[in-house]
């Protein structure tokens, strides 16, 4: 969920968007439109969980720069087992509590306030299935965090990861044994998403 400039006059704004499908199917979450928070569109959403459908109950999933929440949320909807948010926001950490405490969310969530690369960086997480990461649009963010993702320990074997960026930024490139499994553009937006290497040679080493 990246963050453009900041638009005028926006800083109380709250805005809402719909949860597509699964247990809180039609349910409502709301947001505070914070300077460029851009939320993943519906239609955009709703491909890529047809995406993840084969993978998505039981997941473990990670959901970084996740500002509004909405792909964590909605992965929660259709049966991820567990979800970790991250973003550098306090008021976005705040809106997505209270938005998982509306909606009944039984524990499987945490919330970490951090910046996403130094968390990558430090954290000694293991085993996530999906991972979520849109960063601000012509940051170079994006190369830097798969960069970080294929030197750690934290995917799992075979873990799908997606990744949304302007249509103009040239396409990052993750690490050998990376599989693009599908790409697709909406307006400015390019999405696609990756599947890692089906063995984690950081993990093995690490348990060797």
């Amino acid at each position: 969920m990246a963050r453009r400039s900041k638009p005028t006059g926006t800083n109380d704004a709250r805005s809402e968007l719909r949860i597509i499908a699964g247990k809180w199917r039609c349910r409502r979450i709301g947001f505070v439109a914070e300077p460029g928070l851009r939320p993943t569109p519906e239609r955009v959403r709703e491909t890529l969980f047809n995406w993840l459908q084969p993978v998505i109950a039981g997941s473990r999933c990670l959901d970084l720069f996740c500002g509004s929440g909405a792909l964590g949320i909605e992965a929660l909807s259709r049966g991820a087992a567990a979800l970790t948010l991250i973003d550098s926001s306090a008021t976005v950490i705040r809106e997505i509590r209270a938005n998982l405490e509306r909606l009944g969310e039984n524990g499987a969530a945490t919330l970490i306030r951090a910046d996403a690369c130094n968390w990558l960086l430090n954290t000694r997480e293991q085993g996530y299935d999906v991972v979520f990461l849109d960063p601000p649009f012509s940051s170079s963010l994006a190369t830097r965090c798969l960069q970080l993702l294929d030197r750690s320990a934290l995917l799992a074997p075979g873990a799908r990861v997606y990744l949304e960026c302007a249509i103009d930024e040239t396409a990052p490139i993750p690490g050998p044994g990376w599989v693009l499994h599908r790409e697709r553009f909406a307006g400015n937006v390019a999405y696609r998403l990756f599947i890692a290497p089906s063995v984690n040679p950081v993990a093995a080493a690490e348990h060797l």
